[in-house]
């Protein structure tokens, strides 16, 4: 099983994203600090601003969400999935592209957080 850390604003709704829209259920909370999502061999692990993963680093930096590393979603048919999501209002980052391995795009969780969902070839 792969498990990935996201930082998250909210806790909650963190886990109403992942569990309304991407298919996760959840496993565990721990109070509006923390709490496991899990979708087939992947859990991942939201920690929110009260979580001692957002606490600041020795040199002052604060960890925060966003960025562009990621966990990928494989799906069968990915424009039906994207159709769903938009309509639903969810955020992307890009339109579908397609290379040799396949179609992909990239979505936000509502901390900016990127997911990847991809179709293989």
């Amino acid at each position: 099983m792969a498990t990935v850390r996201y930082l998250v604003n909210d806790v909650n709704v963190a886990i109403a994203f992942y569990t309304d829209h991407l298919g996760f259920t959840l496993d565990r909370q721990m109070g509006p600090a923390f709490a496991i999502v899990r979708r087939e061999d992947l859990s991942l692990w939201l920690a929110g601003p009260k979580s001692s993963a957002a606490r600041a680093m020795p040199d002052g930096r604060t960890p925060k969400p966003g960025g562009w590393n990621r966990f990928v979603l494989e799906l069968d048919d990915l424009e039906t999935e994207v159709t769903a999501l938009r309509e639903a209002g969810v955020r992307f980052r890009n339109d579908i592209v397609t290379g040799p391995g396949g179609k992909q795009v990239l979505l936000e969780d509502p901390d900016g957080n990127p997911i990847e969902l991809f179709q293989p070839a």
